[in-house]
Order: C-alpha cells, then structure tokens, then sequence
C-alpha cells in the first residue's frame, strides 16, 4: 500500500512548526517525504527560512516566532501566487 503525500497546502500550513520542531515525529516525516518529490515546495521553505533570517537581522536577532498556523486565505493567496507545476 502507498502512503499518501501531503498537499502544498499542508508544507505551508505546517511550515513553522516544522522549522520549529514542533511536528510529531510522524507528521514530519510526512513533510520530508513530500518535500523530497516537491521542488517547489522546497524552493519556498528556503525562501521562507532567508526571509526569516532577514527579519531577524533586521530587528536585532529578537524576531518573536509568529503564528503556528497560517489563515486559510494567506494560504489560498500564496499558492495563487505559484508557478504552475
């Protein structure tokens, strides 16, 4: 039987709390897993991880960490904005 990928949707949703090491063990290898076969998604994580870094460099080093969860209408708008692929 083969496992399901999880969506886009689900990399973006769950994005801090991976990078945060808040995922369960399970539910981050599920996120590997779909990053492994997404280059898209792989481009985005870096991107995020650079934007972070800028922010944090730009306030000091004292960036709080935001949200857990993105709102379902940034998601829907950041996957708007996309290539296709």
């Amino acid at each position: 039987m083969s496992q399901k990928y999880i969506t886009c949707e689900e990399v973006i949703t769950f994005l801090l709390s991976y990078l945060s090491g808040e995922l369960s063990a399970e539910k981050a290898g599920e996120f590997e897993r779909h990053l492994a076969v997404c280059p898209s998604c792989v481009h985005y994580l870096k991107t995020y991880k650079a934007t972070v870094e800028l922010g944090r460099n730009a306030l000091g080093g004292t960036a709080e960490p935001g949200p857990s969860a993105l709102a379902p209408e940034m998601v829907r708008a950041i996957l708007a904005l996309r290539p296709p692929g």
